[in-house]
């Protein structure tokens, strides 16, 4: 199991994440994006300084995506994001990815803040982040609309005395 960066090839794979509508849901976003969006996207931000993307592999296989956003560089946070296709949910995969993407943020970037924004309804997702040592700072009500309503999320965030705290 390994992490790299994004590259254009792997843009399929994004496109076919980014159209599965379970997985969109809880990334409160359209599960609807063409090939091309996707592609045009890619390019724009190439270059960006506030993002950075990865892809998670088992040999060949790739498993899902796992994103630094937003990244600030005066106020040093950034949010991460990750997707791990669902057939390969429960393997340590996204265990992994998140280790290795915040440590990369903390130890890399210097990031003093790693946060993340969660549909209150998703347990499993909650249950990975406490262990990851995510805690809770609080409930942006209906901040969400997907799937015809308004959602509630919770916004969870670790610092990185503690994330270091705890590898020390």
């Amino acid at each position: 199991m390994k992490l790299r960066t994004l590259e254009e090839k792997d843009l399929p794979f994004v496109h076919e994440l980014n159209n599965e509508h379970s997985i969109m849901t809880y990334w409160f976003r359209e599960p609807y994006e063409s090939l091309t969006k996707l592609k045009h996207l890619y390019n724009k931000h190439f270059l960006d300084a506030s993002e950075r993307r990865f892809v998670v592999e088992d040999g060949e296989q790739l498993v899902g995506i796992v994103e630094l956003v937003g990244i600030d560089h005066i106020h040093r946070n950034c949010e991460i994001q990750i997707i791990i296709k669902p057939e390969f949910g429960g393997k340590g995969y996204a265990k992994y990815a998140f280790k290795e993407t915040i440590d990369y943020a903390f130890n890399t970037l210097n990031m003093y803040k790693v946060f993340l924004y969660v549909d209150t309804t998703n347990e499993k997702a909650v249950h990975i982040y406490t262990k990851q040592g995510f805690v809770m700072e609080g409930t942006l009500k209906e901040h969400f609309y997907t799937n015809g309503a308004y959602k509630d999320a919770y916004i969870m965030s670790i610092f990185k005395k503690d994330w270091l705290g705890d590898k020390e």
